[in-house]
Order: C-alpha cells, then sequence, then structure tokens
C-alpha cells in the first residue's frame, strides 16, 4: 500500500468544509494504509460538514492548526467547499501551514474551492493547477496556469501538487493523492 504508516493532515475550516470532499479522501487515505489527521484552522474542538448548503455531519478535530507542525505530516489535503478556503485563507497560521508543505516538498492536493487557500501562500506561480471554474481568474491572476481537467498532478515544483474541479472528480483525486502521497 503506497500511504503505509504515513500521516496525512486534512487541514479544514470549523465550518463550511464540502463534506463528501473531506470524507472520500479520508477513506482513500485509511484504506491505503494511511493516518488521516483532522486539522482546523481555529481552536474549535468540531467541524461542520455540508452537503452545499445543507449541513451535514459533525466531526471531531484533532488539534489546532496553531499546535500542528508539518514536519509531523507526509502529506497534505486541503478539502473544497466555498466557505471553508475562504474562512482558511485568512487565518495566517492556516496559510503558513499549507505554505511550509509546498516549500518543503511535500504533496499537497486540493479539490473544488481549496485552490484558494493555495493562492494565499504566494506558491502557485508557474504551476498547473485546476479547480472549481469560478477561481480561473484568481489562480491565473496568482500566476498559475488554470486547465479544465477532472485531476492534475504538477510536478513542477519542490513536490507534487494535485488539484480537481470537483465532487464528481474525487474517484481521479483519490487515486492521484494515493499515488503522488
Amino acid at each position: 500500500m503506497p500511504l503505509s504508516g504515513k500521516k496525512i493532515a486534512f487541514l479544514v475550516a470549523d465550518e463550511g468544509v464540502e463534506q463528501v470532499e473531506l470524507t472520500d479522501p479520508w477513506e482513500a487515505v485509511k484504506k491505503a494504509g494511511g493516518h488521516p489527521v483532522l486539522i482546523v484552522g481555529s481552536d474549535s474542538k468540531t467541524v461542520q460538514g455540508f452537503n452545499h448548503l445543507d449541513k451535514g455531519d459533525v466531526f471531531d478535530v484533532d488539534l489546532p492548526v496553531s499546535e500542528a507542525d508539518a514536519e509531523d505530516y507526509d502529506g497534505l489535503v486541503l478539502p473544497g467547499g466555498v466557505a471553508n478556503p475562504d474562512a482558511l485563507r485568512t487565518v495566517p497560521e492556516a496559510v503558513a501551514f499549507v505554505k511550509s508543505f509546498l516549500d518543503t516538498g511535500k504533496p499537497v492536493a486540493a479539490i473544488c474551492h481549496a485552490p484558494w487557500t493555495l493562492v494565499e501562500t504566494g506558491a502557485v506561480s508557474g504551476r498547473t493547477l485546476t479547480s472549481w471554474p469560478s477561481l480561473k481568474t484568481d489562480l491565473r491572476n496568482a500566476g498559475a496556469e488554470w486547465v479544465d481537467q477532472e485531476v492534475v498532478v504538477d510536478l513542477k515544483g519542490p513536490g507534487p501538487l494535485i488539484t480537481s474541479r470537483r465532487p464528481d472528480d474525487l474517484p481521479a483525486f483519490a487515486k492521484a493523492l494515493a499515488s503522488a502521497f
């Protein structure tokens, strides 16, 4: 199994994460033998999932981002949802946590609206990404090449950057992140 024994961080805001974009990659990591760890960008003890605009399940948090260190993890997953990355990109500790993965070459995977958080790191310039279509201009303005594909694995930086567009692309996203991690 490619993820056997690896610790993979999942970074979310305390509310607004698209539930299936959290749970499907989480299950893929577990199935591949990895250890997913839920980290939140605040001091919240739980995370409210959403099924688009409707409240979904509540998830227990392992630790806040203020207590997390990228050195303790082998990769990072950024689930989407509109509110989730919009909130995370305003939390300096969350942005720094993401940037530390990108700077050290550890794999990072982001789906749907999650590349908004990547934009805040300043580390997408020269990289090829996909996302929910409404982020195309934001990513291009940040220096990235935006493409409309179900999954993109960019190897131009220090480490792999895996991006995907939407929940329908989750099978390809999960396969790509398991392979890259």
